[in-house]
Parts: structure tokens; sequence; C-alpha cells
């Protein structure tokens, strides 16, 4: 248990054993823009699929607050830390400084959706006020066991001024997103955009749909050897960006049934097998593109798959935007734009809060440039 205090109230923040221990309900009227990746079924499905827990270097321990009543009145999805592994923030260089200063990095606590590049509400609470106590707590318990740090990662942008009120540095980043300015069709997204890009994609397009089947199946449609087709394929990317794949296989048979109406599958088959697929979770009003694999390399399908198949989807269904993850700036050709994350970070040591401060203030201005320049580059007519 750790206590924050404040000059004229008091109140205390338990460390709960973990989010599936909590009651999903309560947990859910905190996520109040419905982000499935902070939601109890993810978070919860992680846990129970050992995707995270013990050996993964993750050990969860979400930070609550209750009312007199005994409900949930704020929660930080919150981890314990052994690694810098699967959070797309790289602080890599600050341990090896701290370490090389001889201070103890690791643990550290992330205040995250693990493994999941996503911006949304990291602070899960009934109000401001609550929403500045988590903070606090995490804080209190950061100095009372002896950890270096606190560091909260893809922070939605409505919630920045809270974390900029309790102190915490604020890091910016890049990623590329699409924005659905209306559109009726792909053919109307594809004439707003400079005939060269136009007549590239309607290439890459054809390309791909004349090598596969692709088929879009949602909820029960999303069979068990679908399941274990997609596997093959996220183990495929797994192995070769991390070493190994973050998630488990029985990660993806607890969403199938926890989260069926918010997955998307985009499947591609050649000679009646399949031979590639991207796994989408649905938002109100976002596809979230997130997994990817395949066991074939056939031209431009990793485009058609990830990136105008999920630009199909959020047209067709009223989606104002789709967010295909981390990086890439192959994006900006296909119509996705420069977009500013967030990352919040409370550092216990002085002196090494203030050398932190420093290289956030001068990586800042080089985000802001890099993406000025992007954005000229984008595939959008001038004019």
């Amino acid at each position: 248990m750790a206590e924050g205090e404040a000059p004229d109230d008091a109140f205390i923040a338990q460390i709960a054993e973990s989010v599936s221990a909590l009651d999903a309900g309560q947990w859910d009227a905190l996520n109040r823009a419905a982000n499935p990746f902070v939601g109890h079924a993810f978070l919860t499905a992680l846990e129970e699929s050992g995707s995270v827990g013990a050996g993964t270097g993750w050990s969860p321990a979400p930070i609550v607050i209750r009312d007199a009543d005994g409900e949930l009145a704020g929660a930080l999805p919150a981890y314990l830390k052994s690694h810098s592994q699967g959070e797309y923030v790289f602080d890599h260089a600050w341990a090896d400084a701290y370490e090389r200063a001889g201070g103890r990095y690791y643990p550290k606590l992330q205040i995250a959706a693990p493994f999941s590049p996503v911006p949304g509400p990291r602070l899960l609470a009934r109000d401001d006020e609550t929403a500045l106590k988590l903070l606090r707590a995490a804080e209190s318990f950061v100095l009372q066991n002896g950890l270096s740090s606190a560091h909260a990662t893809f922070v939605d942008a409505a919630q920045l001024e809270l974390f900029r009120k309790a102190g915490w540095l604020i890091r910016s980043g890049t990623q590329f997103h699409w924005s659905n300015d209306g559109y009726t069709s792909f053919d109307d997204f594809l004439a707003t955009l400079a005939s060269r890009k136009r007549r590239a994609i309607r290439k890459e397009r054809a390309g791909a749909q004349s090598a596969v089947d692709i088929e879009i199946l949602r909820g029960d449609q999303i069979r068990p050897e679908h399941w274990d087709a997609f596997w093959i394929f996220y183990q495929d990317t797994g192995a070769r960006k991390w070493g190994r794949p973050y998630l488990t296989r029985a990660f993806f048979d607890v969403i199938a049934e926890s989260m069926r109406d918010s997955i998307v599958l985009f499947l591609a088959h050649r000679g009646g097998r399949p031979v590639a697929g991207a796994l989408n979770l649905l938002g109100p009003d976002c596809l979230y593109g997130r997994y990817w694999g395949c066991t074939e390399d056939i031209p431009f399908l990793h485009f058609e798959l990830c990136y105008y198949q999920a630009i199909d989807f959020a047209i067709a269904h009223g989606l104002a935007r789709v967010e295909a993850g981390a990086q890439g700036e192959h994006k900006l050709a296909r119509g996705y734009l420069p977009v500013t994350t967030w990352s919040a970070h409370f550092i216990a040591d002085p002196g090494f809060r203030s050398a932190v401060d420093d290289f956030l203030i001068r990586e800042r201005r080089a985000v802001e440039r890099e993406q000025e320049f992007l954005g000229e580059l984008g595939p959008f007519k001038r004019g």
C-alpha cells in the first residue's frame, strides 16, 4: 500500500495485485474514452495469458484510489519493469547514463498499455483532482521503494496538462495517423492526393490484390484455424523485430472471447491457404492497427493489409482515423501524416532529473523540426 498526502487533504492509494483482481465494471467506467488498450479486458488478457507477470519483466502494479463506498474512483495501469523492452519510447540511454553514474535504474514504474504504442488515457479517474492524486501516489511509490523513476508512455494529449501540473517532465515523439476528412470511398480519398502519389497507390493495391484473396473477419467469424494462422504470422514478425514475441499464444485465445466485438482481422489467402494477416482493434472512432505478419514475401501486401484495407474499413464505418502503430516514415506517402505523441516522466534523483530535462528540451526542438520537414513531404495536393 502506498500513501499520498496533500497539504489540506489525505487519501490512500492501494497497489492492487492485478487488474484482473479488480471489478471490470468499475475499471471500465473510469475509461470514459473506451480506449480498448486500457480497458479491463485487454489488460486482463495480458495477465491471464502470461504475456505480463512472472518472467516477463512486466509485474502488474495497478494503483487505485477508492471512494467512501469502496468503489474505484481512480486507477493507473502500472507495472514494475526490470528492463525497457516493449515500450516504444526508448530510455536505454537514460538507464545507461544513470547506472554509469552509480545509480540503479531498474526496477522502474511504467504506466502504460503494455506492448501497445497507442495514445490514450493513462489517468483513469472520475475527475482531475483524483487524477492528480494518482500521480502523487505514483511518486510516493517510487520514493518509498527507492525506485529511479516513473514513466507514463503514449499519454493522451488531453491529459498532458495534469502531468505538467504535477511537475512531470514531458517528452514528445512522432507517429503517422490517417484522418478521415469525410471521405465516401477510397477513390474519394485518392482524389485529394497528388497525381504521382495517386498512381503509386493504385499500382500497389493492384499488385497486392492480384496476388492474394483478402477477407475481413470480425468477432465470431474468426475461428480457431484463423488464430492458428495468425499466430504463425505474429511469431515471424516478433522474432525479427524483438528476438521473441511479446505476446503468448494464449493471449489471442483470451481476446477471441473477451474482446471479440473489438477485433478486425484482415487475412490474405494464396492458393487457398492463409499467407499473411493484420490484426486490428476497434475503438469508438478509430481503427488501431496492431499486429502483422506473413509467411510469403509478396510485393506491396504489407501496405495493402496494414494501411489501405484499414482506410477502406474506416471510411465504410465512418471512423475518424486510423492509427497504424509506431514509427514508419513510409506511411507518409500513403496518406498517414505525422502527429505528435507524448510521454511523461517522474525522475526521483534531482541531478538526474536536471540532465533528462535538458535532453528533452533539445529533443523536442528536433522533433518539431522533423515534423515540419515531414509535413512538407505529404502526398496531398497543394493549393
